[in-house]
């Protein structure tokens, strides 16, 4: 047992934040056999936000959670309608003009930008340790997403996007996000997201799941890879800070490498496997150094 109260905090965000990355990490295994039943990708992010969503609404009607309102409302829907949607689309797009390998390393800058953005607007200055940690982090990610690093400027411009966007959607969402709590402020997110994807399919037309198992799919996308994983990520950064969650959310790569072996038969190399090693570390390290800033009655109710 931890006696100190600012461990007991860090430990569970910790925590929060390790279940975050196995349900996003997750996503792509599962996206694969959605792929694989003909579903295309305007519909599976229109079905994943949409069941998603309303799994919560009902939730938080069950449990009585009052519904965010005024400003926090407002900027609730933009992260999900802008913030989300954006960063989805740059991300996406950019596979056409870059090797997966190159375009999931651009987006894995976001821990470094989070981390360097939260200390120039905290005014506060970056310790060694934690600067030491999202460099590893960054360096195992390389190696760990692996493959071709081949890419068209635009496909490294669009990268380098979504990174950005996903970087300012998390700052923002440490600032936004508590005053409604993790439930009520996901489900406000994902039913943003959802009507503009909703849009998408009405014009471009649908592709759902045709069997089972796809329909299957898309609800592991929808409930673990996306409500559990959203909640789950700011329940940790209430705890940690946006700048120690993004970093630590560089597991979802070694999920993602790990199930593919277990599910799809993909090889596991020896550089994927010293990326792996390299990013669990800089976990450790970042789950052992709390600044004890971050005290239990500053968070929203449990999730």
């Amino acid at each position: 047992m931890l006696a100190d109260p600012a461990a007991r905090v860090r430990l569970t965000g910790v925590a929060f934040i390790v279940t975050s990355a196995a349900g996003f990490g997750a996503m792509p295994i599962f996206a694969k056999l959605a792929y694989a039943d003909g579903v295309d990708l305007p519909s599976m992010l229109f079905l994943r936000f949409a069941l998603a969503g309303g799994a919560m609404a009902l939730l938080m009607q069950w449990r009585g959670i009052a519904w965010p309102r005024g400003r926090n409302l407002w900027q609730l829907l933009a992260m999900g309608a802008i913030g989300y949607v954006g960063e989805s689309y740059c991300y996406f797009a950019a596979l056409q003009y870059a090797s997966a390998g190159l375009t999931a390393l651009l987006l894995y800058l976001y821990p470094a930008i989070v981390t360097v953005l939260s200390a120039l607007l905290a005014r506060r200055r970056l310790s060694a340790l934690r600067m030491s940690a999202v460099a590893a982090a960054l360096f195992g990610t390389g190696l760990a997403v692996g493959g071709s690093l081949a890419g068209s400027a635009l496909g490294i411009l669009l990268g380098v996007a979504a990174a950005l966007i996903y970087s300012v959607y998390i700052l923002v969402g440490e600032r936004v996000t508590p005053v409604s709590g993790a439930i009520a402020s996901a489900t406000v997110i994902m039913l943003a997201a959802a009507a503009v994807f909703a849009l998408i399919v009405l014009w471009r037309g649908a592709a759902l799941p045709a069997s089972p198992a796809a329909w299957a799919a898309v609800g592991s996308i929808a409930m673990l890879s996306t409500a559990v994983a959203i909640i789950s990520f700011f329940a940790g950064m209430a705890r940690l800070g946006a700048a120690d969650a993004a970093t630590l959310s560089t597991l979802e790569p070694v999920v993602t490498v790990v199930l593919a072996a277990i599910f799809l038969g993909e090889a596991i190399g020896p550089w994927q496997s010293v990326g792996g090693a390299i990013i669990l570390g800089a976990v450790i390290v970042l789950a052992r150094a709390g600044d004890g800033k971050r005290q239990p009655a500053t968070l929203p109710p449990p999730a």
